[in-house]
Parts: structure tokens; C-alpha cells; sequence
């Protein structure tokens, strides 16, 4: 037997004195039984059977002590406390699955001295304790204290009944108090293996009344909690409640699937395998462990689940190789379009860089042209030629700041703005992105997108590009960002500095029937289901398609009236005429009924007071008639024709310079006085503005005046002064095929703009004559014919 090992001098004194006993340990788990407490224990392992009957047999005292661990099935004396209860065995109930129930009652505190060597079950020699009597009043302040903490304590524990109240109440001992509120309170293992060994009566009651007063707190901080949800509990509360009890049901049943850690634990594999930027990472770390703390029933539960999705389903790192093979990338470009070299030459040089440079920045391309010319369908185009993913925006209508930006998680519903659920779906954080429309983007009070757009298309902005959703930055440096406009010129300065615009002009007429007999022909008789065999469109069909069907810069209404073309032809192959058409201009009237377009040129310019113009539109350039007359009056001069204000002062200062020279033009100055003059420009029914009809209305007028007509073959564009003079307009290359389309052979332009013809095709340069005027009087030799003879006017060098 070892030597007694005593907590102080203070606990020897509280040991008996008798000799010590040898009684048989019985291990419990997750039990502690007082002195004079009555329990039942349900008895199950081997050992403990064969003691209970081998202590019912002899009427024998047991010890009953705690384990430390309730998980060790065979426990040894390391794995028990040091301290027990002596109890009596009162009964012994034999149950039909082999196991007892023993009623026991506590008799007194025991301390284990030594361990007895036994066969069967542990046995040890103990040392009896009895409490010690005593009195004062600080011992029944406390004893006052606790039975009162101890009742009210009751009214709020669901666990104490009336009867627990009663027995703690009718208890007059200070040692057996402690005990008695021991055994009934709802606390640890621990604390009450603690009171158990407090000797010092004195030293137990303090205990004892720290335990009851941290079980009060909890007690009434619960019951606040519970009265302040009391009326809020929502459906999703109680679907919370009811899947927690459900949770409950299901571990007793063992069928706990743990779904929620099997949720962040996957959350957590992403997280590991998204190779994510440290700050991201971080973000979405701390978002996970938030998860964590969030019921799944609740509502947060879900805006914070999306959120780290959005975040781990995002390419932070995954790019697509890109071709960089010019040769191929070129190949790919001519395939899906005719023409447009400025574009493929910008791409194929953008190529050339990043083989020599492989971290470029990818530029901000604005394609601007009119509609239909392939602004769209080339973004697609420079997409595959790349290798890369493609994703297009339509910017037209967008008035809402946080279509760009997304909105802030406080929002129910927030999303993401449209650049980053494109980066999301194209998987890629290097796709070509498409803004198309750019110049119809609107603002209204939610903000300007045109502003918001600042940020994404800087090069040197755009590698942190904060979305309002993520708040965390994203790299949009390795975009390549392609813009598609009609108008330039209501594109927002400050994004307008941004972007590299490469213009992408009208088609020629030679152009438009190449595109349609590679690209349109072979597409429609496919969506069609028709083949060469059955139909043969031939270059001069297409022609006359041109001219008499369509009057556009680009090729969609043409597209579309040979679509047209191809659905009679069907019509016909189903109802029995299955022979091979090959169709001539003369049966494309079948088809398509009358020409919608006539070249009148010649007969509109027909008289004096007429000149013909040259307008640019976002459709491509288009021709446009100056009509001039007068009428007796008092001088007015009248402007129809919804002329804008930069029209109407135009045609005031053509009017102003010519009366200024009247007598050099031998015009009588009293027609100015006598006589009202009215310009008008038809259609009517179209807007018109810009300085670029000056020289047109000016040559009107001097025709009216002069009463000499203006050559029907000659157009004219550029800006007039109270000088005379002819300034540059732009759109000088639309202008000249609209001339060509027209059946026009001579342009009249500014003579600054000379430069600008190199940018027409060269076919065309070679069918017509260009006349480079500084002054407006030059327009006299070269418009003007004289009454009787209508000379041919040379070119002026």
C-alpha cells in the first residue's frame, strides 16, 4: 500500500480516524453519486455484474467513483478519479438483455489510498470522511444565499420540479446542502467531482454557490434571448428548430448525414485548388469560416453560400493559350470576312507583339461603322483567330451603373456586374469581350455606365477592376476588349481617349457581290435547304439586287432580299418544280416584286435651283438634292426640310457671300429685296444637319440666280464661309461611294480632304473624277453650264 497523499494540512485533519477499510471499486460513467443521494445505475460490463453480485450476496459497502474518460471500456486506476462515494447496494433489478439495474444509496466520501491486486474487478483501500459540523453566521448567510439562488434557479430550469425545491429547502445541513444542489444542478462532470472532494464544508458551500450563480446567469440571459424572439419566430425559424430536432433524431439513429460539414469541407477542396490571389484568398477563407457559424436554415446562410461561389467559380488564374501563329490567325480572318484590312492588319500586329512580348496588355479596339458592314461578326472572328473564348455585351439601352459594376450584397438579389458574369461563364480570365452598342450607352438617376466603363477599359486601371459584389480587385489587363460604334461622336470623351477607334467604312458595290457569292450565297442556300444544283445566282443577279433592292453601306438588307429569293425558290421545289434555276437580272422582279430604288439623278437636276450633295449618315454615306426657287416678296429666305441649326446657318452664309458679289455673279440686287427664296432638301421627313451641304446649297442658289444649271453628273461636299471659302468634312470615303452607287462620275470636294481619296478603293478612284475646290467660286467653272451649252468640265489639277 502507498503513503496518503493529502490535498493540505487542512484535509488530513477531515479524515477519519478509524482504520482504513478495503472496499471494491465500481467505475461509472458520466456519473457522480453524493452522499445520501439515491440513484439507480443501469450495470452492463462483465466486471461490474459480477461485483453487484458478489456485494448483494455478502450485503456488503461498494465504492463508486467517476471515470475521466467515459469512452475507456476497461478502465484501469489511472483512468479514475481519486475520490468516490461509499454506497449501499438496496436493490438489484435483473433485465432480459443481461444487464442489471441496481438501486444504491450514498452513504459517505471515501479517498482511494491504495489499489488491491484482484482477479476479477478493482478493490482498494479507502479512507471514510465525515462532514464536520459547523456553525456561525457566515454558514447560514450562505446556506440563506443558496436556497434562495437554488429557488430561483428553479422557477427557470425546466429540469427542477417543485420537489427539488422542497428537498433543498427542508435541508438543514451545511455539508449535505451543497451536496443535495450538487446532484440536482444541471452542470459538468468536472464541477461535480469538484464538490465531491471539497472536504472543507465551508470551502464547498462557496464552490457550490459560484456553480449556481454561473447556472443562474445562463439561465435568465436565456430566458431574456428567448423573450425577445418570442414573437419573431418566422417560418424559416421554426424550419430551423424543426431540422435541428430532426438532426437530433437522426444522430440517436445513427443516421447523422452531417450535410453541412460535408458542404464546407467541399468548399474548403475548391478553395485549395483555385489557386486564388492572397487577398481573394483570404476574403474567401474568412467567408468560409464564417459559414461555419451561420445556420443553414438561415436566410444569411445563402447570400453568403452564393458569394463564395461567385468567388471560387471565377478564373482567377485559368487562361486560354493563345495562337499566336500569324499565318494561321490570318487564314481565319479571311475565311469569315471579305476586305477590312485595317482590322486584320491591327490583330495580325497585336499577334507579332506578343510573340515578342508575352505579358502585353491586351488593347481597347473600337470598331466604328455603319450597320451591317460586320462590326459584330468580326469580334467572333478575332476570337477564334486567337484561340480564345468569346463573350459579347450589349451596351445599346444600358442605363444602370450596376450592369457594369454589379450591385452591393446588402441587396437581395445582388449579382455581379456583366464583365465579370462574363469572365465566369467563358471560364477564362483572357477571352475577347465584345461591347457592342457603345455609343447608345444611357444614364438616368441609377448612374452612368459610360463613367463606369472608365475603370475597365484603362490599361492601366483595369488589372485591379473592383466589382461592387466581389470587393475584391480582379486582373482585366489580359481582356482583349473590342468595341463596336455607328457614331463616334456620342461615344463620352473621356472613354473615347481610351479606346484605339479603327473606322471600318462602307462596302463597294464590286465588294458587296464578292462577299455575297462567298460568304451570303453558300449560308442562305444552306439555311434553306436548297443547294447549287437546284439554284445558280450569278454575279450580274446580285447586281441588280444592288441596285434596284437595297441602299445601304453594309450587306444585311441584301442578305436579306437574297434570303428572300430563296424562299420562293423553295416554295417552288416543293411544288414540283424541281429544275435548276439560274436566274437572270430580268427574274429577280419575280422574286422580289418592283425595285424599290431608282438612280433619278439626271432628271431631278434638270432645271436651275437644284445641286446635288453629299451626306454621311450611321447607315454610310447617302446623296442628297439642294432645291432652290423664289417668289415674289419681301426678301425672307426660307428653310424647310428638318434642317438642323448648323444646316440652316450654312445656307444663310452661302446666301450672305453670294449677295456680297452679286455684281460680279451679274445678279441684279433687287431680286434680294423683291423676291423671298426658299431652300428646301427633301425627304422631308428625315432630320438633317452637319456644315458639309454648304458648297451643294451654295451651288443651288448661284444656279436660281444665275439661272444656269448644275451639271447632273457632279456631287459636291464641304463647308462654305462668309468669305468663300471651302473647308474639310469627314466621312469623305462613304460620301464617294454613295456618289458611285448613285451613278455619279464626278465629286466636287475641299481641297484639304485630298488626302482622304487614298482611303477609297482603288477601282473606284480609277471610274471617277475628283475636283479639289479651295473657294466657292471655283464652283462656277466646274458645276455651273452655261443656258445652251453643256460643256464637259476637265478635272482641276
Amino acid at each position: 500500500m502507498s503513503d496518503i497523499i493529502f490535498d493540505s494540512i487542512e484535509e488530513e485533519e477531515k479524515l477519519e480516524t478509524n482504520i482504513p477499510q478495503v472496499l471494491s471499486i465500481l467505475p461509472l460513467r458520466n456519473t457522480i453519486i453524493f452522499p445520501h443521494q439515491i440513484l439507480p445505475l443501469q450495470i452492463g460490463r462483465e466486471k461490474s455484474l459480477k461485483l453487484i453480485e458478489d456485494a448483494e450476496r455478502e450485503n456488503t459497502e461498494i465504492l463508486v467513483v467517476a471515470q475521466k474518460n467515459a469512452q475507456v471500456d476497461e478502465p484501469s486506476p489511472d483512468d479514475l478519479f481519486r475520490w468516490g462515494t461509499i454506497v449501499q447496494v438496496m436493490k438489484v433489478f435483473k433485465m432480459p438483455d443481461g444487464t442489471q439495474s441496481v438501486m444504491v444509496q450514498g452513504l459517505r466520501r471515501a479517498k482511494i489510498l491504495d489499489y488491491i491486486e484482484h482477479d476479477t474487478y478493482l478493490k482498494a483501500a479507502i479512507q471514510p470522511v465525515t462532514d464536520e459540523d459547523i456553525t456561525g453566521m457566515d454558514v447560514d448567510a450562505m446556506i440563506s444565499n443558496l436556497r434562495n439562488l437554488f429557488q430561483k434557479t428553479a422557477e427557470l430550469a425546466p429540469y427542477l420540479s417543485p420537489e427539488h425545491t422542497m428537498l433543498v429547502m427542508n435541508t438543514d445541513s451545511p455539508g449535505r446542502l451543497s451536496d443535495v444542489i450538487g446532484w440536482n444542478l444541471n452542470v459538468s462532470i468536472d464541477d461535480k467531482q469538484k464538490i465531491l472532494e471539497k472536504v472543507d464544508v465551508r470551502k464547498r458551500l462557496e464552490f457550490t454557490t459560484l456553480l449556481i450563480t454561473k447556472e443562474l446567469q445562463i439561465l435568465e440571459l436565456g430566458s431574456k434571448i428567448q423573450d425577445q424572439v418570442q414573437g419573431e419566430i418566422s417560418k424559416t425559424q421554426r424550419e430551423y428548430y424543426l431540422r435541428e430536432q430532426l438532426k437530433a433524431i437522426q444522430q440517436e439513429l445513427g443516421e447523422d448525414q452531417d450535410e453541412r460539414g460535408i458542404e464546407i469541407e467541399e468548399l474548403q477542396k475548391r478553395l485549395d485548388a483555385a489557386n486564388l490571389p492572397e487577398e481573394a484568398y483570404k476574403v474567401t477563407k474568412k467567408e468560409i469560416d464564417r459559414l461555419k457559424q451561420i445556420p443553414p436554415a438561415a436566410a444569411e446562410y445563402t447570400v453568403s453560400r452564393t458569394y463564395v461561389d461567385w468567388l471560387l467559380d471565377l478564373p482567377w488564374s485559368k487562361s486560354t493559350p493563345d495562337n499566336l501563329d500569324i499565318l494561321s490567325a490570318k487564314h481565319v480572318l479571311d475565311e469569315d470576312h471579305y476586305g477590312l484590312e485595317k482590322v486584320k492588319k491591327r490583330i495580325l500586329e497585336y499577334l507579332a507583339v506578343r510573340q515578342l512580348k508575352s505579358d502585353m496588355k491586351g488593347p481597347i479596339l473600337c470598331f466604328v461603322g455603319p450597320p451591317g458592314v460586320g462590326k459584330t461578326s468580326l469580334g467572333k472572328s478575332i476570337a477564334r483567330a486567337l484561340g480564345r473564348k468569346f463573350y459579347r455585351m450589349s451596351l445599346g439601352g444600358v442605363r444602370d451603373e450596376a450592369e457594369i459594376r454589379g450591385h452591393r450584397r446588402t441587396y437581395i438579389g445582388a449579382l455581379p456586374g456583366r464583365f465579370i458574369q462574363g469572365l465566369k461563364k467563358t471560364e477564362s480570365n483572357n477571352p475577347v469581350i465584345m461591347l457592342d452598342e457603345i455609343d447608345k450607352v444611357g444614364q438616368d438617376f441609377r448612374g452612368d455606365p459610360s463613367s463606369a466603363l472608365l475603370e475597365v477599359l484603362d490599361p492601366e486601371q483595369n488589372n485591379s477592376f473592383s466589382d461592387h459584389y466581389l470587393d475584391v480587385p480582379f486582373d482585366l489587363s489580359k481582356v482583349l476588349f473590342i468595341a463596336t460604334a455607328n457614331v463616334a461622336d456620342t461615344i463620352q470623351h473621356a472613354l473615347h481617349d481610351r479606346m484605339e477607334i479603327i473606322e471600318i467604312p462602307g462596302y463597294t458595290s464590286e465588294d458587296k457581290v464578292k462577299i455575297a457569292g462567298q460568304y451570303i450565297i453558300p449560308k442562305q442556300l444552306e439555311n434553306h435547304g436548297l443547294t447549287k444544283e437546284n439554284v445558280e445566282l450569278p454575279d450580274e443577279a446580285v447586281r441588280t439586287v444592288l441596285s434596284g433592292y437595297t441602299r445601304e453601306a453594309g450587306v444585311r438588307n441584301l442578305e436579306r432580299e437574297i434570303a428572300n429569293i430563296f424562299r420562293g425558290i423553295a416554295k417552288e421545289y416543293v411544288e414540283g418544280d424541281k429544275d435548276q434555276k439560274k436566274l437572270r437580272p430580268a427574274d429577280i422582279k419575280k422574286y422580289l416584286g418592283p425595285e424599290k430604288y431608282f438612280f433619278d439623278v439626271k432628271d431631278r437636276v434638270s432645271r436651275s435651283g437644284v445641286s446635288t450633295g453629299l451626306a454621311w449618315t450611321p447607315s454610310g454615306g447617302d446623296i442628297l438634292f439642294v432645291e432652290a426657287t423664289k417668289m415674289p416678296g419681301k426678301g425672307q429666305l426660307i428653310l424647310t426640310g428638318q434642317l438642323g441649326d448648323v444646316m440652316k446657318e450654312s445656307a444663310r452664309a452661302a446666301l450672305s457671300y453670294i449677295r456680297s458679289k452679286a455684281e460680279n455673279f451679274k445678279i441684279k440686287t433687287e431680286v434680294f429685296e423683291k423676291f423671298d427664296i426658299h431652300i428646301h432638301v427633301p425627304a422631308g421627313a428625315i432630320p438633317k444637319d452637319g456644315p458639309s451641304a454648304g458648297v451643294a446649297i451654295y451651288s443651288a442658289l448661284l444656279s436660281l440666280l444665275t439661272e444656269k444649271l448644275v451639271a447632273n453628273d457632279v456631287a459636291m461636299t464641304g463647308e462654305v464661309t462668309l468669305r468663300g471659302l471651302v473647308l474639310p468634312v469627314g466621312g469623305i470615303k462613304e460620301k464617294v461611294l454613295a456618289a458611285k452607287r448613285a451613278g455619279i462620275s464626278k465629286v466636287v470636294l475641299p481641297k484639304k480632304n485630298k488626302n482622304d481619296i487614298d482611303d477609297v478603293p482603288s477601282e473606284i478612284r480609277d471610274a471617277m473624277e475628283f475636283i479639289f475646290i479651295n473657294e466657292t467660286d471655283e464652283v462656277i467653272k466646274h458645276v455651273l453650264l452655261t443656258k445652251s451649252v453643256k460643256k464637259r468640265v476637265k478635272k482641276k489639277e
